[in-house]
């Protein structure tokens, strides 16, 4: 059966994972294969969306708008190279908010089976920490880990325990399921 939507993180996932996050398109940078990835999945009619905790503008670090921009240069970026993203999601808040959009909670997640009127169940999401992963679990979808970003160290304090489909990039993943579905 061919899925009808693939969920993806953004840091660590599409692009190259920073410790003290991307503030300016200048400092977005692609994986490599992760743009191309994204419209292989999109040509083969399967919907996009990325779904992102970015507690920078809630710390205060970044604006909104400078937020806002770093996406307009992914979704530029994807374009690019052929695709098309159903849409960014994300959550500006602090860890101590308390809010009900961070990951690990699904609230990203239902947002986009809300606001695309795509059901997220049995759909996968791809991530590369564990609060990627419990979120997917959380909202019904089917968790995939990417070994780039912090997917190697996720992978080891997973151990043997890891439910999940396990892929090197995300290029490997977009050719499994495409391979599969």
């Amino acid at each position: 059966m061919k899925p009808r939507l693939v969920i993806l993180d953004r840091d660590g996932v599409i692009n190259e994972e920073r410790g003290d996050y991307i503030r300016s398109p200048d400092q977005w940078r692609p994986l490599p294969g992760s743009l191309e990835a994204i419209a292989r999945l999109c040509r083969a009619g399967v919907p996009v969306a990325v779904a992102t905790n970015q507690s920078g503008v809630g710390r205060g670090m970044m604006s909104a708008d400078e937020l806002a921009a770093v996406h307009e240069r992914l979704v530029q970026d994807v374009r690019q190279a052929g695709g098309d993203l159903a849409g960014v999601f994300f959550c500006p808040h602090a860890p101590s908010d308390g809010c009900r959009c961070r990951k690990p909670l699904p609230g990203l997640l239902l947002q986009i089976e809300a606001e695309l009127g795509l059901a997220v169940a049995g759909q996968y999401m791809v991530g590369d920490s564990l609060r990627d992963l419990q979120a997917a679990e959380a909202a019904g979808a089917l968790p995939a880990l990417v070994r780039t970003g912090f997917g190697r160290a996720s992978e080891k304090k997973l151990g043997g325990e890891c439910n999940a489909p396990v892929f090197d990039n995300l290029s490997a993943f977009a050719s499994w399921l495409l391979e599969k579905g």
